[in-house]
């Protein structure tokens, strides 16, 4: 008893410290309360409208990408619902519509499959080398479809059967194993019973997906570290033309285990980048949720007692970190009060530091308090949501944030919607929360993209059954750099985004 009574004075010696040193970092909430940007204007900025040949009703299963469907070197839009697959041109003109029963997650990932909250489902390339753009997508039947860009007509329809333990393969990403191109798929699915996650893994040649009734795979996995909520990623780290599988693990082009990172929770996000330019190849930036079970250092059931064990547990849970790591270490985990991450942005938001910020929503179902890490994993900013947000914003914050190249600066800003309802949209600089752009909405899903032409990239709302598409009209200051699209990690994330993993 006198053990557990020193532990409880040590810890609530230590309640007044702790605040002081998480007050000492980062920009205090009274700094950003004065910056006024809740009198924000909506923007006068018009979109591109493009009607959509689909239902308008709302929910959270399907979502939209953007790629060069019909090889006219232009990005076209392609849009799922459950039951349907559309595909419209640049110019808003309809290609081809497919009414099929796509596999795209109609509830939580966790209990009813991958690819997650507004996954696409769709993935797009030349991956038999004909010159001409291919589609391809699962279906609830335990089909693979793979079928012609420029006319959705079938190429090929396979029936692939998933592991034992599992319903149907649920999520797929074109990769490239073997360093001959986009012509190899990922294939990943969960368990069908209990907490799902995506731990099967199986790749394939496509060439043998194309031709053979029964193609074997290059390799499989039963024991991949996934995120709890989305479908695998994938991305060349270390440059050598070959592409590694993302997750707590990371796995080689050939199907070994490279690494697998400390959790104690799981994964809520996963991001790739060059936060780190004075390390060579890419990182990995992950979010973790949770993990700690609650201790009872103090006897009893008391008020004393349970606010000793809150304290306690507050100072020493171990979990709720961000990782960057890439495929032969972990280079830093770092976090905030333990509070969960969630959601983040990762991109150079400030400019005068070294290497990529990246910016954590936090979790709260209200009045979000976010906050940013430097590329060293050093806090450098925190706030408040509400002190920052436009009026009449809701209170519950912003939801599927992505990095945006909107002004042709090398600064990158964030763009997101209203939190849990279809609702408005806004660009903010994530180091201070000041919105930029607030552009009036019924926003149904947000897509960032460079679809214009000129490196920077658009706003795409889905609203209903309108695709509404915002572009910055003043002057790129910047006009000689590549193409976003140019970077493969880019091409990548944009084909498997979904609602934690813009």
């Amino acid at each position: 008893m006198l053990t557990y009574l020193i532990k409880f004075r040590i810890n609530l010696l230590l309640i007044p410290l702790s605040f002081l040193s998480w007050g000492c970092l980062g920009q205090s909430n009274a700094d950003i309360s004065n910056q006024k940007t809740n009198k924000l204007a909506y923007s006068q900025i018009k979109p591109q409208i493009i009607e959509l040949d689909l239902p308008a009703q709302y929910d959270r299963a399907g979502g939209l990408i953007v790629a060069d469907v019909n090889g006219d070197s232009q990005k076209d839009f392609i849009v799922t619902k459950p039951g349907h697959i559309v595909v419209y041109n640049h110019l808003g003109q309809k290609l081809w519509a497919k009414q099929l029963d796509i596999q795209v997650t109609t509830g939580k990932a966790n209990s009813t499959g991958l690819p997650g909250l507004h996954g696409a489902g769709v993935q797009v390339a030349d991956v038999d080398g004909d010159k001409n753009t291919e589609v391809l997508f699962l279906k609830k039947d335990k089909t693979l479809h793979i079928v012609q860009g420029k006319n959705g007509n079938i190429k090929r329809s396979i029936k692939l059967e998933s592991p034992a333990g599992t319903e149907r393969w649920e999520h797929l990403v074109i990769a490239n194993f073997r360093g001959k191109g986009d012509r190899d798929l990922l294939l990943q699915t969960t368990n069908a019973k209990g907490y799902r996650m995506g731990r099967y893994l199986a790749a394939y040649a496509i060439d043998d997906l194309l031709k053979l009734n029964k193609p074997k795979p290059l390799w499989t996995q039963d024991d991949f570290l996934a995120s709890a909520h989305s479908g695998a990623r994938v991305a060349d780290l270390n440059g050598d033309g070959k592409d590694e599988v993302l997750g707590g693990t990371i796995i080689a082009p050939n199907g070994k285990l490279l690494l697998k990172i400390p959790l104690k929770g799981h994964i809520d996000s996963l991001f790739v980048a060059d936060v780190r330019p004075d390390i060579p190849g890419l990182e990995v930036v992950v979010l973790e949720e949770g993990g700690d079970n609650y201790k009872r250092v103090i006897p009893g059931n008391n008020f004393i007692s349970n606010f000793g064990n809150n304290i306690t547990n507050k100072l020493t849970q171990e979990a709720n970190r961000v990782f960057l790591y890439n495929r032969d270490r972990l280079i830093w985990t770092t976090h905030y009060k333990h509070q969960e991450p969630q959601n983040a942005v990762v991109g150079d938001l400030d400019p005068s530091r070294p290497g990529l910020e990246i910016w954590n929503r936090s979790r709260y179902n209200e009045h979000q308090k976010p906050f940013v890490f430097d590329a060293q994993g050093k806090l450098i900013a925190n706030y408040n949501m509400d002190d920052v947000a436009p009026k009449g914003w809701t209170s519950k914050g912003v939801e599927v944030i992505f990095t945006i190249d909107w002004t042709g600066d090398s600064r990158q800003l964030a763009a997101a919607k209203e939190r849990h309802k279809s609702g408005d949209i806004g660009i903010f600089n994530p180091i201070n929360g000041q919105f930029i752009h607030r552009f009036q909405e019924k926003a149904d899903r947000l897509y960032v993209a460079d679809i214009s032409g000129d490196w920077r990239e658009e706003l795409i709302v889905l609203s209903g059954n309108q695709l509404r598409v915002y572009s910055n009209p003043e002057p790129n200051p910047n006009l000689n750099r590549p193409r976003l699209w140019s970077q493969p990690h880019y091409r990548r994330s944009k084909m498997t985004w979904n609602y934690y993993n813009p």
